[in-house]
């Protein structure tokens, strides 16, 4: 009989229990079955990789760069290439053209490329390596791919709601390599200017840098490790070392394309479409529009058309991931379930956090809310992760929404006036570089030393950790704000004196606002101060729920 999903994650929470955190048991539970030092636990797939095909298509200069069809511009992929794909969940996804392939390496933009993504399925390739930000949903983007098995390795940021993708993952069907998504975007960005290695602070201290995510097991045995990272300390602060990650076969797809290969971008299907054209030997544009030479102002280029080679018609529908729009008016003040009155008193004093004039970036669920709750007269700029500066509230109406301009939780929203869009390197160079005043972040454990833990609990909640650990590298020049339940759902504080999970980050945390309180935290000492209590709440409610030690402000205010 068939091993139920439910029996397989159970199982991986016994063999990923050798990878997590040693003190992981004091909280959550002793493990049921030791896993033993015998044959069955050594890695059995320790044989090189080779990341990269090494006769991938041939780059042709002279003649027109348009093809009449995707299937004509993939004919020569071949199975075992390394594909870039680019796009943002479905935001910029070249669909069709990789449903015409099936085993090159292709760096895969997620945003609007189904057309290609297509024509890399319907040639039947296989053995092929992708590299995307996260796997599509559906049947749409990469999910195509993964759903028949045409892909032996992805690296990707996200696994987002591929959900067949998570079950070859967890079963060892295929081998996932997790990469911060600010790092992925770095790695492709040096490979196209002809860089090898950079250093960079992200994912340092952290799984990360010791290699202990495993790419590729099964709920009885690790088949292929992954690897530590160099290390190299600059100005008192450590950097991990990451290296280029150049492709075979970049797909994406562009608003507006000209003969010569000149390429306008639509809002935030920028992400990643530029910097895969440039990372890959060839590269391979869906366009919705293709246009005579000289069509294009050439101040409004995105892409110069040196980085492209072939162009084909985009013929697939864009699709909408998350379409929200905003709730009716009256509904903000109706009655809310208990639940949902603890987000929003998180929300509403998260909302103090943020100055006028302040860069901030909100992460998903509760750290979102908090834009809400700002005064009318409040100029604060959000920042979006997928490459957004100014970013503005859900539409109001589905007619006004556009699969184009998403969030980075995949939900349709606005720009406000003076608003940018931009790529994913321009977007973590603000991020990475201190140039956004206030982080909000979730948690699923946040220590008394400012330590975070948010992206995985092993055998249970394993999606990758999308741009958190890129937000959280520069806690010197960006206060990184939590905001997050005081306790889980089985009753579990969430306020510890030391993570027991997998860490987004080391000593980052500055203050941590719960539905019950607030901390400030000293990140260089270690130590959490009680600065604040909720309304109706008093401190020994506070100090029964909290596993952390703590002291109380002279001054202690109630919000």
């Amino acid at each position: 009989m068939a091993r139920s999903r439910s029996g397989i994650l159970r199982a991986v929470a016994l063999l990923s229990h050798r990878w997590a955190a040693p003190n992981m048991r004091r909280q959550y539970g002793a493990i049921a079955i030791t896993v033993a030092a015998n044959s069955r636990f050594v890695p059995c797939l320790q044989q090189l990789h080779r990341y990269y095909s090494t006769d991938a298509p041939t780059k042709v200069r002279g003649g027109s760069k348009v093809f009449d069809s995707a299937d004509a511009a993939v004919a020569d992929l071949k199975d075992g290439d390394v594909v870039l794909s680019a796009g943002f969940g479905l935001c910029g996804v070249a669909d069709f053209i990789v449903l015409a392939s099936t085993s090159n390496c292709l760096l895969i933009e997620d945003a609007a490329i189904e057309t290609l993504i297509q024509a890399i399925h319907k040639k039947g390739l296989k053995d092929l390596t992708a590299v995307s930000n996260n796997a599509g949903a559906g049947d749409h983007g990469l999910a195509l791919l993964t759903r028949d098995g045409r892909l032996s390795r992805i690296i990707l940021s996200y696994l987002g709601s591929n959900k067949e993708l998570e079950k070859q993952y967890l079963t060892g069907k295929i081998a996932v390599e997790l990469c911060p998504q600010g790092t992925l975007a770095e790695k492709l960005r040096a490979a196209g200017a002809g860089i090898p290695a950079f250093y960079t602070a992200t994912g340092g201290k952290t799984f990360v840098e010791t290699g202990e995510i495993p790419v590729k097991f099964t709920p009885e045995a690790i088949l292929e490790k992954g690897k530590p990272k160099e290390t190299r300390v600059f100005n008192g602060k450590s950097y991990i070392m990451e290296t280029a990650l150049p492709g075979d076969v970049a797909v994406l797809r562009a608003w507006k394309v000209d003969e010569a290969g000149n390429c306008v971008f639509k809002y935030t299907t920028k992400t990643y479409a530029g910097l895969m054209a440039k990372a890959a030997r060839i590269a391979i544009v869906e366009a919705e529009n293709i246009v005579p030479v000289g069509s294009i102002d050439p101040d409004i280029v995105d892409l110069p058309g040196i980085f492209i080679d072939r162009i084909v018609p985009a013929t697939a529908t864009k699709n909408f991931e998350v379409l929200k729009v905003a709730p009716p008016k009256e509904d903000l003040s109706s009655g809310k379930p208990s639940t949902l009155d603890a987000r929003n008193r998180i929300a509403r004093r998260a909302a103090k956090e943020l100055h006028d004039g302040y860069y901030v970036n909100l992460g998903v669920g509760i750290p979102t809310l908090a834009a809400s709750y700002l005064p009318d007269d409040a100029k604060v700029w959000l920042q979006s992760e997928n490459g957004i500066l100014g970013m503005g509230p859900y539409p109001a109406t589905k007619e006004d929404a556009d699969p184009d301009l998403i969030n980075a939780g995949k939900e349709t929203v606005t720009l406000l006036p003076g608003a940018s869009t931009f790529d994913s390197a321009e977007s973590f160079s603000m991020i990475r570089g201190g140039h956004v005043d206030v982080s909000i972040l979730g948690a699923f454990q946040v220590s008394a030393s400012g330590d975070l833990a948010n992206y995985m609990i092993p055998g249970r909640v394993f999606k990758g950790m999308g741009g958190a650990m890129d937000l959280v590298s520069n806690p010197e020049h960006t206060k990184i704000v939590v905001a997050t339940e005081h306790v889980d759902k089985k009753g579990r504080s969430k306020i510890v004196q030391d993570c027991q999970l997998p860490l987004t980050g080391k000593g980052v945390v500055s203050t941590i606002i719960t539905d019950l309180a607030v901390f400030q935290v000293d990140r260089v000492k270690g130590g959490l101060t009680l600065t604040e209590i909720a309304e109706s709440v008093d401190i020994e409610t506070v100090k029964s729920k909290t596993d952390a030690e703590f002291v109380v402000a002279d001054n202690l205010k109630t919000f």
